[in-house]
């Protein structure tokens, strides 16, 4: 049972129930070989935890908003979910903010975060007073040319690097000594020009850092609050009144793709976080969080049909609808992205019997299309499925067009108060006429109607 309640054996429960209902109810089956499914009763209870976990460590009326990062799942549906639990959106890109607004989230609940933003997203962003965080000196100046020339209510801040240090996996460490993101504040002269940017800029408003992501200890996303809660102490204090009122800490918290149980929790985290930096909680600041995968992830299911089963210098192989076009990070990097898979039979019912070493393999057409390699299963046979758990972020809803796979229909879940399962549509199979459409179907003839000079 989870600190709060999600329990792992309750989430695997319901996930069965969904799967052998998917087809039963036709979802799954020879001619939708491939869902995503998400639990909608797992994800408001995760966002019921954070927020329990964070009104327990700060003080009564601290202002709080928890922005979901839309980046790890990007779905119209599951923002509006999220929006209904109290949870805001962290957004980097038009793209995202476009999601947020269909989903009906307001400025005041938006957060917007890009290494890369232009002047038409922040135009944008000011006059409709959604939170900005500038990552550079560069952005800053934008920034400066648009307050000079239009009143804005957005709240805006500086993003730093605490330069920390990175995790077990470097392609997601933000806070090492040569991250992308932010003001590098251990750089020399940097702590020194942060500083004189709010001295100078008195509607300089929030701080933000974002240290964790999967792979970071708690220690050490602990650690980078602090320093950034140290340094907003320090500007206050230089200026002489609290100028910074709210400070973000990004979000990152792990994911346990080892098991059904949530590790580490919401409050872990929060706790760590008070010990760490006992002020940050005392009242004085607002605080945001952007927690993405550790809200999602544990919530969603890729479920592929085995079309057919083979075997390869001695080992099982069951090649599966679901490979690198749902699962890209771990198809390419399996050590740093592994995840579990569960069997189910033709009827979608748990399977069971003798664990054999198998391949469990995707369709896209290279030799590393593997879900999982010389994983120990109940033996996979055509007509019967595999799941890809804890796929709720950064999977399915990150479509990548490798052989002009279609993206999947994803469909949220809850039990029936009548026994079984009622499922509702988050986002329809692509359709072929779609990816024609995508591919330039309607330009198909553009390129023949171009020749060099002289070519002809």
């Amino acid at each position: 049972m989870d600190e709060y309640g999600n329990s792992g054996e309750g989430r695997a429960t319901r996930r069965d129930e969904a799967v052998r209902a998917a087809v039963e109810q036709g979802l799954l089956g020879p001619d939708s070989p491939i869902v995503g499914l998400l639990d909608v009763t797992g994800i408001r209870e995760s966002a019921a935890e954070l927020r329990a976990a964070f009104a327990e460590v700060t003080a009564p009326g601290t202002p709080v908003l928890h922005a979901f990062a839309v980046k790890a799942t990007p779905l119209v549906p599951v923002l509006r979910l999220l929006r209904e639990e109290g949870i805001g959106a962290e957004v980097a890109s038009p793209g995202e903010l476009a999601l947020a607004r269909a989903a009906g989230l307001s400025p005041a609940q938006t957060v917007l975060d890009s290494p890369a933003k232009t002047p038409a997203e922040l135009r944008e962003a000011l006059a409709l007073g959604i939170a900005v965080n500038a990552d550079n000196p560069q952005e800053l100046d934008r920034i400066d040319g648009l307050v000079r020339s239009a009143v804005s209510r957005s709240p805006l801040g500086i993003r730093v690097n605490p330069q920390v240090g990175g995790g077990s996996i470097g392609a997601t460490s933000t806070a090492t000594a040569t991250s992308k993101f932010g003001v590098a504040l251990r750089d020399e002269g940097a702590r020194e020009w942060v500083m004189r940017a709010y001295l100078d800029r008195p509607w300089l408003s929030r701080l933000h850092a974002h240290t964790g992501s999967q792979g970071i200890p708690l220690p050490l996303m602990a650690q980078g609050v602090a320093e950034t809660y140290a340094l907003a102490e320090e500007i206050n204090r230089r200026i002489g009144r609290p100028q910074i009122d709210t400070i973000d800490i990004g979000g990152g918290l792990p994911v346990n793709f080892a098991s059904d149980v949530t590790a580490p929790t919401y409050a872990e985290y929060a706790r760590a976080l008070r010990e760490a930096a006992p002020g940050l909680f005392d009242g004085r600041y607002g605080l945001v969080t952007e927690f993405g995968r550790s809200l999602l992830a544990k919530h969603g299911t890729i479920v592929a049909r085995v079309e057919y089963a083979k075997s390869a210098g001695g080992r099982a192989v069951a090649v599966t609808h679901a490979g690198v076009q749902v699962a890209t990070r771990t198809v390419y990097v399996p050590g740093s992205w592994p995840l579990r898979i569960t069997a189910y039979d033709g009827k979608g019912r748990p399977k069971s019997g003798p664990e054999v070493v198998q391949d469990v393999a995707g369709p896209a057409c290279f030799a590393g299309d593997l879900l999982a390699e010389g994983r120990a299963l109940p033996l996979l046979d055509q007509g019967d499925y595999a799941a890809a758990l804890d796929t709720g972020a950064y999977y399915f809803a990150h479509h990548y067009a490798y052989n002009s796979l279609a993206r999947p229909g994803i469909y949220g879940f809850v039990p029936a108060h009548a026994g079984g399962v009622r499922f509702a549509t988050v986002r329809d199979p692509q359709t072929l006429s779609s990816i024609v459409a995508e591919s330039g179907g309607a330009h198909a003839g553009a390129l023949t109607t171009l020749h060099a000079p002289g070519s002809r």
